[in-house]
């Protein structure tokens, strides 16, 4: 059995009661390190090199000491000594590697990975800055550098460096390793982040400004520099290439170093591209290939063999297109190689929508992995249905044995275990372990449905989880909140698609009718996190909104005691494993057929929040699990949208006049919120929603507000509430990434588990 005193004595020659935070927290992160070191890593023949621009990996000490098997004996431990775990956790710096659910989807792969006994690295940048930290200033967010590499962190300097040849210079990358070991298992996997050592983070200034052309210096920054202008485009085409010519040239030496001749390279590596980031992998692979002696064709040929393509979206915007002169400026070497992979496809396909660069000069990444890759996947049933059948119907109908699904998943571990450790040992009392490693064994707390023992211990947990983000958020932005409210929460990157507005009309809605005297019968609060990006002008309109109506709630007497907003500010998984435990509604509420899949969904579910949401992305799968008694569904199904978008039939103006929307949408602009508010701002979003609102905010909101109502009513029916909670946390099991990953190693990579 560890002990933890002895351990700390040899470090502080000192008790753990007289340590500071800090000093345990070193402590800790040595312990985990050592213990990490002493597994051996996964070493079979094939590999999975998982690509991606994003790694959302959070705090790591407690997830580590978790896979580890020794999170219990240190709790218990420190608490003996008067120290909290959670507390010493404040120390450590969240990695800054990733923003939304990409990234946070990456990082549970890895875990999942690893814990499977597969053999499996990620591969990205070693981000200085990530995304940005968001303050909220006058109302508004404003953008600032998030550094988070100290000295000692859980980084590992390795020896590995590579050449990185662009137009005019080369590049001489540094690598660095953060261990990833499976949950209870003798071996680990590697996040392998290359970085660039001339990386100057004195250039920044005024925010999160600093020139874009200076690569030398700029390169690993940030993670989606701004591109809303040429140089901007062409720092993103840098970053790409610097990442997937890095991971190239790493999984041919490492294949070499195995046996490997090349021609069999698909024996030794598979390539997962995480969304369209890493697509230059493809013609990276094709060129290192033949400066070693294979012909084109085999190159090609070998290439395609070894690489799959995970879409994630289905908004065309987010599916990159890099003009050709751009990447002429950046990587010529790579354009002969692209114009002669799209000749290849023009040759023999006609249509024009299949062409990897378009007429417009603009190479489309996603047609360059659909047509060289071996498989194509969605990532939930919905959404990979409407990649065939309509946004990629013309490559479905020319490759259709390459498109599946792999329905996402999250690490229940972390989201029980770490987040909500009541939940975990009560299920544990219940269940036993086996859920632990097999998430579908949580089906068996369906037996308890009805029972009044555990309504009253779920309504205890909920409670300890709503007084723990109280005292996180008066720790952390001094917002005092309602532990007795009913908690809804949205937490997601701020996008229209999303449709925070459509839940900040809900709140205008709610405020006027309790101002007309209609007092809720139990209060309710209403979070919102999320970060807008620097160039998305009408999302940060949105966070303004949210922000103006919160100090506009809060200074209202006859409002404030029944309603309550509050913005997370700086939202990331450290402020996500307080806010979800402690949810009762989960909004998951984005436009059908717009949201690929979600995985905060899966989350909240698991943590006994009831979703409140549209059939879209892995609500669909949600739903039909847990059924239409167990979930909140509203709006119009998907097939409708995307009937309207075809035939252009929605009219968002035609909604603003009805009677029951018309005074939400100009309350945004009455003196009321503009006396918190910025009129550009608010004038701004008022005339986006009339005029255009592209995401449908109005053609559901009716229903939504509707559907919401019925929700706050059926709380207060608890024995009603908490049976669907049972059924909810029960069905979450399916969501396990474990089972994502088995289902993409037995589809699409086929490795072999580790002895």
């Amino acid at each position: 059995m560890l002990n933890l005193q002895q351990f700390v004595q040899e470090i502080y020659a000192k008790r753990i009661e007289d340590c500071t935070n800090e000093e345990l927290y070193y402590a800790l992160l040595s312990l985990t390190q050592r213990a990490s070191g002493a597994l051996s890593t996964n070493s079979q023949k094939k590999k999975v090199y998982y690509i991606s621009a994003e790694f959302l990996i959070g705090k790591l000490l407690s997830n580590n000491l978790i896979n580890l098997g020794l999170y219990a004996d240190v709790k218990e431990q420190l608490s003996e000594a008067g120290k909290d775990l959670i507390q010493i956790e404040d120390v450590e710096m969240e990695p800054s590697l990733g923003n939304g659910g990409l990234g946070r989807l990456a990082a549970c792969f890895l875990d999942s990975i690893a814990s499977l006994g597969l053999n499996g690295d990620g591969v990205g940048l070693n981000y200085h800055f990530g995304l940005f930290q968001q303050l909220f200033e006058d109302n508004q967010q404003k953008a600032v550098p998030n550094p988070w590499i100290t000295p000692e962190s859980w980084l590992k300097p390795s020896k590995i460096s590579y050449e990185v040849p662009f137009a005019n210079f080369t590049l001489t990358s540094k690598l660095y390793d953060i261990d990833v070991p499976g949950y209870k298992t003798k071996t680990k996997n590697r996040l392998r982040l290359f970085d660039l050592g001339s990386v100057d983070d004195n250039i920044v200034y005024d925010g999160i400004e600093f020139d874009k052309q200076d690569i030398f210096r700029n390169l690993t920054l940030f993670l989606y520099p701004d591109d809303s202008n040429r140089e901007g485009e062409l720092l993103r085409i840098f970053q790409q290439y610097f990442m997937v010519s890095n991971a190239a040239q790493l999984l041919i030496d490492e294949a070499l170093a195995k046996g490997s001749n090349l021609y069999d390279l698909p024996d030794y590596a598979v390539v997962q591209i995480n969304d369209t980031h890493p697509s230059l992998v493809i013609p990276e692979l094709i060129r290192l290939l033949t400066e070693r002696g294979i012909d084109f064709d085999q190159a090609v040929e070998i290439v395609s063999r070894m690489t799959a393509y995970t879409n994630h979206t289905i908004l065309a915007e987010a599916l990159e297109k890099w003009p050709l002169r751009f990447l002429e400026e950046v990587v010529p070497h790579l354009v002969p190689i692209i114009i002669e992979l799209d000749r290849r496809v023009k040759e023999t396909h006609a249509d024009p929508s299949l062409a990897i660069i378009d007429e417009y000069g603009r190479v489309h990444m996603a047609h360059m992995d659909m047509h060289y890759s071996f498989s194509v996947n969605g990532v939930a049933a919905l959404h990979t249905e409407i990649l065939k059948t309509s946004e990629l119907k013309p490559f479905y109908d020319l490759y259709p044995e390459k498109f599946n699904n792999k329905t996402n998943g999250i690490t229940f571990r972390r989201w029980l275990m770490h987040a909500n450790p009541r939940l975990a040992n009560y299920l544990d009392e219940l269940l036993g372990h086996g859920y632990h490693h097999k998430a579908s064994e949580l089906e068996k707390f369906l037996d308890y449905k009805g029972n009044p023992e555990t309504r009253a211990k779920l309504e205890k947990i909920k409670q300890h989880n709503k007084r723990k983000l109280k005292a996180h958020l008066e720790a952390s932005q001094g917002i005092s909140v309602n532990p007795d409210a009913i908690f809804d929460i949205q937490i997601k990157r701020m996008h229209e698609y999303k449709r925070q507005q459509m839940n900040v009309l809900y709140v205008i809605n709610k405020y006027l009718d309790i101002k007309a005297g209609n007092i809720p019968s139990t209060p309710l609060t209403v979070f919102f996190g999320g970060k807008a990006a620097p160039a998305y002008t009408i999302a940060q309109d949105i966070i303004h909104l949210i922000l103006a109506l919160s100090q506009l709630i809060a200074n209202d007497p006859e409002v404030a005691p029944h309603l309550q907003v509050v913005m997370i500010e700086n939202y990331n998984v450290t402020a996500a494993s307080f806010l979800i435990p402690a949810a009762d509604i989960s909004e998951q509420i984005s436009l059908a057929s717009k949201e690929a899949s979600g995985t905060g969904n899966m989350k909240f579910m698991l943590n006994g929040a009831l979703t409140l949401g549209t059939d879209d992305g892995a609500n669909v799968e949600i739903h039909e699990l847990v059924g239409s008694d167990n979930i909140y569904i509203f709006g119009e199904d998907s097939q409708t949208v995307i009937d309207a978008y075809d035939n252009q039939s929605y009219n968002a103006r035609e909604f603003y006049e009805r009677p029951n929307i018309k005074p939400l949408i100009d309350f945004i602009v009455s003196d009321a919120v503009r006396h918190y508010g910025n009129d550009d701002r608010l004038y701004r979003l008022h005339n986006e929603l009339i005029n255009k609102d592209w995401f449908m905010t109005l053609l559901d909101l009716e229903t939504y507000i509707e559907t919401k109502e019925q929700m706050l009513k059926g709380y207060e029916d608890r024995d009603t509430w908490l049976d669907k909670v049972i059924v909810n946390i029960a069905k979450a099991g399916f969501f396990s990434s474990d089972r994502t990953i088995e289902d993409y190693n037995r589809d699409i990579w086929k490795l072999e588990t580790a002895k």
